[in-house]
């Protein structure tokens, strides 16, 4: 005899293979966007090290066309910097700012990596490597263009549109 089968069973959902796709909140989107671009940065400078006379170059106090110097590293680190702090901003700035800092940020991202490939002769490395590090760019720019509104309710109204919504302790 068969046991009875609650109305749970996997028999009576609609569908053995629909897998739950819930809406990904933008700020995470762009917190991952901008970790996947650190990412890129890490590696394009470890497997440039592969480049022949890369490293022979480093001992001797260039990098490119540059003399290694304070300087020079101070710049570099700035460059790394501001991607590095954009993954926390991007999750706790208020949503107007975020956005327009994101807009602001990805903007001028998009030269500073097109600038990369300046004299270089790895054309297919860095070809590729600007290429994906540009259209993670891009996906941070649309998703912060096209970052979703609240309609506007008296609730929202009454505590502002940057803000979180109330939540009592009931409704946690």
């Amino acid at each position: 005899m068969r046991a009875p089968q609650s109305h749970t069973t996997l028999e009576s959902s609609p569908s053995r293979g629909t897998l739950e796709d819930l809406r990904m909140p933008v700020r995470a989107k762009l917190a991952a966007a901008w970790t996947s671009l650190m990412f890129l940065y890490i590696y394009v400078d470890y497997f440039q090290l592969f480049k022949p006379g890369y490293v022979d170059d480093i001992l001797v106090g260039r990098v490119a066309q540059y003399d290694i110097s304070q300087t020079f590293v101070v710049i570099g680190i700035t460059i790394v910097a501001i991607p590095s702090l954009m993954v926390l901003l991007s999750t706790t700035l208020p949503a107007r700012v975020d956005r327009a800092t994101n807009l602001v940020v990805a903007t001028l991202y998009i030269p500073v990596s097109v600038y990369n490939a300046e004299g270089e002769s790895w054309t297919w490395f860095y070809g590729l490597t600007i290429g994906l590090e540009v259209l993670l760019l891009a996906f941070i720019l649309r998703n912060a263009w096209t970052w979703p509104r609240r309609t506007a309710s008296p609730a929202t109204l009454a505590t502002g549109l940057d803000d979180e919504p109330h939540v009592t302790p009931q409704q946690a």
